[in-house]
């Protein structure tokens, strides 16, 4: 699960990706929360490790 930093709710991995009408395409790789249409991109696998040996969500 995703959190939506403008919305703050939780969100699947599997959620739609970027609006077809973007002018990057369809492989910007941005996530669009499905409750406010925020457009992020999705965590690093870095990150996720940071996450995981520090032990936060």
């Amino acid at each position: 699960m995703i959190v939506c930093p403008l919305c703050s709710k939780e969100i699947p991995q599997d959620v739609e990706q970027c609006r077809t009408r973007c002018p990057m395409g369809k492989n910007c790789g941005l996530i669009r929360c499905p409750y406010c249409g925020y457009e992020m991109l999705p965590e690093s696998r870095l990150v996720k490790l940071v996450r995981k040996w520090v032990g936060t969500k």
